[in-house]
């Protein structure tokens, strides 16, 4: 009866998610009716497009006024950026949506980032509108496209905070790497929004993130194979070790820094040494961060394998040391799309967001076991496949290959 119980909870959650990325929950702008052939309504057009502001507004006010595809109706209703015609989203699903996602950082990980992009480009309606623009205002649809990767990541830093601050205080982050990690993060998040922002097409972002999606399912399915299951038990016997050890010894004692150096930092956890090399850390978050901060998602996809098969660190410190890693990469790319390059952010919808990925963070490791794990990251390979062979089809080939079409 359990068993059978499990699988209908499996059955609801697919289903779920299937209506969620397909659903038509968007709430669209108005269409009114666009007459331009009198010199009151095209002074009403100019009052209204100005009201826009920023780089946005500039691009905005350069768009062809009409009715149709690629076009801007200044008589709709304003949505997005309070740009008239553009998508008006729905705050209530915004909220649900991102207690989702809240839900998948807690319980998943690295999937969170992709399903607060798919929210954002394919739920709220914010690609297909960006997209809209490729042929009639490319730098329109440009501006929008870093405004949607600039969202991302507000939504993958407050993630990353929780965890910093809870692996902190169980004294399982080792600061020093995290800070070594964080240094080549700081220069991939300057560098990317400095090289890209303004300059990356909707269709191109897009193609990429499937390609990053994909990976990452190929990556989460590889740990639900045999090998990787048998791979695991010294692990599993190594994380037991440490867990007697902080049953015995209590909370006290946890990462102790030994020594600092350029060539080599060491320290200890309940009583064994590691060691890493700062350089090669501070070139791995160069790395990693340039990916994350171009993509708009989070980099622990690739910072949890770079410190546990390049650096040689247990799972038991590399959670929370890449937990620091992603927050100081997200922090810095954030404030290059914001500050320096003056993306639009929408702040009444990431303040909702970031509402509802804090009140997902707290209720996934309460609901995490009513599912089992490994039947939990087989639903995401399937989505991550889905989503991945979409968005790399419409992006690279202008077509999806799955529906909708």
């Amino acid at each position: 009866m359990v068993e059978k119980t499990g699988y209908t909870r499996l059955y609801l959650f697919v289903a779920l998610c299937f209506l969620i990325i397909n659903g038509k929950t968007v709430v669209f702008a108005g269409n009114g009716s666009f007459q331009g052939s009198t010199e009151e309504n095209r002074i009403e057009a100019a009052d209204v497009l100005a009201e826009v502001s920023g780089k946005l507004g500039d691009r905005v006010a350069g768009i062809p006024t009409g009715s149709t595809e690629g076009t801007i109706n200044p008589l709709a209703e304003k949505g997005f950026a309070g740009i008239p015609g553009a998508p008006r989203i729905n705050y209530v699903v915004a909220f649900f949506w991102a207690v989702w996602v809240g839900w998948i950082f807690s319980t998943v990980g690295a999937f969170g980032g992709i399903m607060a992009g798919v929210g954002h480009l394919t739920l709220f309606g914010l690609g297909s509108y960006a997209d809209s623009f490729r042929f009639t205002g490319p730098e329109l649809n440009a501006l929008l496209t870093d405004s949607i990767r600039a969202t991302n990541q507000y939504l993958v830093a407050l993630a990353a905070l929780i965890s910093t601050i809870s692996f902190y205080r169980m004294k399982r982050l080792v600061v020093p790497l995290g800070v070594a990690l964080g240094a080549g993060s700081v220069a991939g998040g300057f560098l990317i929004p400095w090289l890209t922002a303004g300059k990356v097409q909707l269709g191109e972002y897009i193609g990429y993130f499937g390609l990053a999606v994909l990976v990452i399912g190929a990556v989460i399915f590889y740990g639900t194979t045999e090998k990787a299951r048998s791979s695991r038990k010294n692990t599993n016997v190594e994380s037991r070790s440490f867990e007697r050890l902080m049953t015995e010894k209590g909370g006290s004692e946890g990462v102790r820094v030994v020594s600092l150096g350029l060539k080599e930092t060491r320290f200890s956890f309940y009583g064994t040494e590691f060691g890493f090399n700062p350089l090669l850390a501070v070139t791995g978050g160069l790395v990693i961060a340039s990916i994350s901060s171009f993509l708009g998602i989070g980099g622990g996809f690739l910072y949890v394998p770079f410190l546990t098969m390049v650096i040689g660190l247990p799972m038991f410190v590399v959670v929370g040391t890449s937990a620091l890693a992603v927050l100081l990469s997200m922090v810095t790319s954030i404030f290059s799309y914001v500050v320096v390059k003056e993306t639009f952010i929408s702040w009444d919808l990431v303040g909702v967001e970031m509402i509802g990925v804090f009140m997902g963070a707290m209720i996934g490791p309460k609901t995490q076991k009513y599912i089992p794990e490994i039947w939990l990251k087989r639903l995401f390979v399937v989505l991550a496949v889905y989503v991945g062979l979409r968005y790399f089809s419409k992006g690279f080939f202008g077509q999806s290959w799955l529906p909708p079409f």
